[in-house]
């Protein structure tokens, strides 16, 4: 096929053009470019080979296992965020609401991320971004508004993270002197600035490799520190109240709160950019790693909810490590793991903020540590993260912001659109019953999200009430 065929192809394929200088396939499936990209897009093999990968990309992509896309969504689902869930979702839901709600919630959230995988392929191109397969299927307005959800959703996330860090940074002082002269937004800034020097190392999904061995390592330590020092206090504490706090108008708003961050528990908002980093057969591939998240992965989520809930009731901290109990030295080293692990779960989900600013503005030559754009990193990656560590630091209400997060941007982008999008572009092959189970879907969880919207804005509204700007929490 010549090259004249190749662009052809791509402009069926795709509603939009690269800026990037053009490009060809080598003799190996690989992209040649005319200048030399910071790292070439590969082909589909040989099976697959009609299906084309964007190609206006500078980062790498379709060359890992799926057992490392696996960990990948793992390190997301066991992130820091766990030390929260039994406070956000299982007080406000109870035993039976919280238990019932983790478990549809994965099971739903696995099939609506399966139908998603499915599409990455859609029209003979691989869509490498969410927004780049919303634009393909609906055109350059829902492109702009994808990407706008994506974004919110991602720079929210990241905030959270950041204030996660901080909590845990805090943790370990506390634990040695409680004399109130290192804060949380003091803690919340060098968390900031050391995800930033992560970032600058970093220029790639695929590069983290060992460094997903690694958050794996940190997350099973605070997970199991956690669950076994929750599990000792527990035993010791005779009486423990598990009722539902609050008024019956409360009620209603956290328990609406609380079902927008369970499918935040999940969901990454991110699925295509994940899965364009997975090599072929991308679809099963990425079912693969799917699986393995909503089994095996989601485990320790499970373990350290629930047990931090019966440990403590409706008492317990939103950062779990705050209520238990036990030597300062295994603390320290769950929080320190907690902080560590968060680091590198945030650049997971800053990294289609990366992929843009250097595929944008990047100068698409040289290596990924050539002296220009590690400069370029340090500008753009250490900007980005400094408006994330400051809002971070202003509005420090960590469950307020996974509400809000599942609210406005996670039911839209992973349940709402991937229903939609799976409808418009299979409705010709399904029967009338599997198009109104969609519709149901898109209508649903669309009403779902309006109601966690304003449930989230609430409980920002009486925090911001209650603390100050820059508290310290």
């Amino acid at each position: 096929m010549d090259q004249h065929q190749h662009d052809e192809e791509d402009q069926r394929a795709s509603l939009f053009h690269s800026s990037a200088p053009s490009s060809s396939l080598g003799a190996h499936g690989e992209e040649e470019r005319e200048t030399v990209p910071l790292l070439s897009c590969k082909m589909a093999d040989e099976k697959t080979d009609t299906v084309q990968v964007s190609k206006d990309t500078a980062h790498q992509i379709s060359i890992d296992p799926w057992y490392q896309v696996g960990f990948i969504l793992t390190t997301g689902v066991n992130s820091a965020y766990v030390l929260g869930y039994s406070a956000s979702i299982m007080v406000p839901l109870g035993w039976i609401g919280g238990t019932c709600g983790l478990i549809l919630a994965a099971a739903i959230s696995m099939y609506a991320n399966a139908l998603l995988a499915r599409l990455h392929e859609v029209g003979g191109k691989r869509h490498i971004r969410y927004r780049d397969l919303a634009g393909h299927i609906y055109g350059r307005k829902m492109y702009s508004l994808t990407w706008a959800l994506q974004y919110v959703n991602l720079f929210m996330i990241n905030t959270g993270f950041i204030i996660l860090a901080g909590q845990a940074l805090k943790a370990t002082y506390v634990l040695f002197r409680d004399d109130g002269v290192l804060k949380l937004p003091y803690c919340i800034a060098l968390s900031g600035f050391v995800c930033a020097l992560f970032a600058f190392g970093i220029p790639y999904l695929s590069a983290l490799r060992i460094w997903l061995g690694l958050s794996t390592v940190f997350s099973l330590i605070y997970i199991v520190i956690a669950f076994v020092l929750s599990l000792r206090d527990g035993i010791t504490t005779p009486a423990k109240d598990y009722s539902i706090p609050g008024s019956h108008s409360d009620k209603i708003f956290t328990t609406i709160g609380a079902v927008a961050n369970l499918v935040f528990a999940y969901n990454t908002g991110m699925l295509p950019e994940i899965q364009a980093t997975i090599r072929p057969p991308v679809v099963k591939n990425m079912e693969k790693a799917l699986w393995f998240q909503f089994t095996v992965g989601s485990l320790p989520l499970y373990a350290v909810t629930f047990m931090g809930y019966w440990a403590y009731g409706s008492s317990t901290s939103s950062y779990l490590l705050n209520s238990v109990k036990g030597p300062i030295w295994i603390k320290t080293v769950a929080n320190l793991s907690a902080f560590l692990q968060t680091v590198i779960a945030l650049h997971i989900f800053a990294s289609p903020m990366y992929e843009f600013l250097d595929t944008r503005f990047g100068s698409g030559h040289g290596g990924p540590f050539a002296i220009h754009n590690i400069m370029f990193r340090v500008g753009v990656r250490g900007g980005y993260l400094t408006v994330n560590t400051l809002v971070a630091a202003m509005l420090p209400f960590l469950g307020d912001f996974m509400s809000l997060t599942g609210a406005l941007s996670t039911f839209p982008l992973t349940f709402v659109l991937a229903n939609h999008m799976y409808l418009m572009v299979k409705r010709h092959k399904m029967s009338i019953f599997r198009k109104f189970w969609h519709w149901l879907n898109v209508v649903g969880f669309s009403c779902l999200s309006l109601a966690a919207a304003v449930a989230a804005l609430r409980l920002i509204t009486v925090d911001s009430s209650t603390y100050h700007l820059f508290a310290d929490m």
